[in-house]
């Protein structure tokens, strides 16, 4: 087989399309080959996709692909321009890659499946591009994964917040719940932000949302409350969420209680915030011993502890009744407790109690947006933080979104598309 025949079929290569040469340049460590087309051919009109007769060719254009062995391997073509009598004159696009793109689809795709696996800069250095090129790829993969999505607004959606640095400085999540992808990250955490993401719907969409999993945070209720048809019954306050307001009163009681007895030469309390922040049965058998003698000593915590484990009892039940009832019993107990954080924090579940009540109608928690928090918190560390916010979104987006981030050519030529790529792009190349 002859040079030119292999790289026809490594480039997968059909008619009208061919090599016609092929250099190796061993000191430089590159293999350069040159494609060009058949004559006499007559090309679709990008626009109308109409026969039409070739123009003239462009100008000389180099794509890098994938390394040939250790050599790094460059395409070059003048890709043919059509006369089309409505649209004028138009380029063709390339078979081998996507229009505007200085990498082939190979190449592209391989560098996608880089950074699923690592931050840019180990990209930049498994690959060989430079920083900007690697963003410019997952800038374009994410607009690509965009435009191919559908646009129809999930039925179960989860609502948080994440914070992009310090200085309270927050992205909002809109998270698709059942297929457990970021559907939308929107700057800051105020309620014009969701409602710019609401507004690109119609009433009739937002009215199909079955329910939204959110935490107790004024703008997004109201937001949603504003926009959302019947929102009052599709409002979920995340268990996660609930039972963290009172898991927090229990720490303010444990650091007052804990402040007073050192004050008093006391240390009882030393040592023991993680256990009283455990579920009971998470609780290490090799601590057990030493937490069952602490709650005998009548302390504030024990009592603030108990009344925090009964809690979670309220998600056993089946039925909203039941539960309701459950609450008011435990809500009894709680503001008698005569513990002021456990007392405000049982009334401000109170106030929610009806959208904590909806948990029994629709069962869902944000569990799946926090499982995605934690991701985009590694994919944080992975690049060291982020300056950008927009490169922020983005990242969220390509790792997080679910997206169909693969180039594809669009051409009538694209017989490289079909025959290749598809079968390899999502393997690791």
């Amino acid at each position: 087989m002859r040079d030119t025949e292999f790289y026809e079929a490594l480039l997968g290569l059909r008619d009208p399309w061919r090599v016609t040469e092929v250099k190796l340049d061993s000191s430089a460590g590159r293999v350069d080959v040159w494609v060009e087309a058949r004559s006499g051919v007559k090309w679709s009109c990008p626009e109308c996709q109409k026969k039409a007769s070739v123009y003239d060719h462009s100008e000389q254009r180099v794509w890098r692909h994938l390394n040939t062995c250790q050599f790094g391997t460059y395409i070059h073509a003048r890709l043919p321009r059509v006369q089309c009598p409505e649209h004028g004159v138009k380029q063709v696009s390339a078979p081998w890659a996507e229009s505007g793109s200085r990498f082939s689809l190979f190449y592209e795709n391989w560098v996608i499946d880089t950074l699923k696996e690592c931050d840019v800069s180990g990209v930049n250095r498994l690959t060989g591009t430079s920083w900007y090129e690697a963003w410019n790829i997952v800038e374009k993969a994410v607009a690509r994964g965009l435009s191919r999505k559908n646009s129809l607004i999930p039925d179960y959606l989860g609502i948080d917040e994440k914070s992009f640095a310090k200085r309270h400085r927050y992205e909002t999540l809109v998270c698709d719940l059942s297929n457990g992808t970021v559907e939308c990250v929107l700057e800051d955490r105020g309620q014009d932000c969701l409602e710019g993401y609401y507004g690109q719907f119609s009433k009739e969409e937002l009215a199909g949302i079955k329910a939204i999993a959110m935490d107790m945070w004024d703008p997004y209720i109201a937001a949603t409350k504003d926009l959302v048809p019947d929102a009052e019954t599709k409002i979920v306050f995340d268990r996660f969420h609930v039972i963290r307001q009172v898991t927090d009163a229990l720490d303010k009681v444990r650091r007052q209680e804990h402040k007073m007895l050192m004050a008093k030469g006391e240390q009882c309390l030393k040592g023991t915030k993680h256990l009283w922040l455990m579920n009971e049965e998470k609780i290490p058998d090799w601590r057990k011993g030493d937490f069952d003698e602490i709650r005998k000593l009548k302390l504030k915590t024990a009592r603030a502890w108990a009344i925090k484990e009964s809690l979670r009892h309220f998600w056993d039940y089946s039925y909203p009744k039941n539960a309701e009832k459950y609450f008011k019993r435990w809500y009894f107990w709680a503001t008698h407790s005569r513990l002021k954080p456990v007392i405000k924090a049982a009334k401000t579940l109170k106030r929610h109690l009806p959208n904590i009540l909806t948990y029994f109608k629709h069962r869902i928690t944000n569990a799946v947006t926090e499982g995605l928090n934690s991701k985009i918190q590694t994919v944080k560390q992975m690049a060291c933080g982020f300056r950008n916010r927009k490169n922020y979104r983005k990242a969220i987006l390509f790792h997080c979104g679910g997206l169909d981030l693969y180039a594809r050519a669009s051409s009538e030529t694209g017989a490289f598309l079909d025959t290749t790529i598809c079968g390899m792009a999502h393997a690791k190349l």
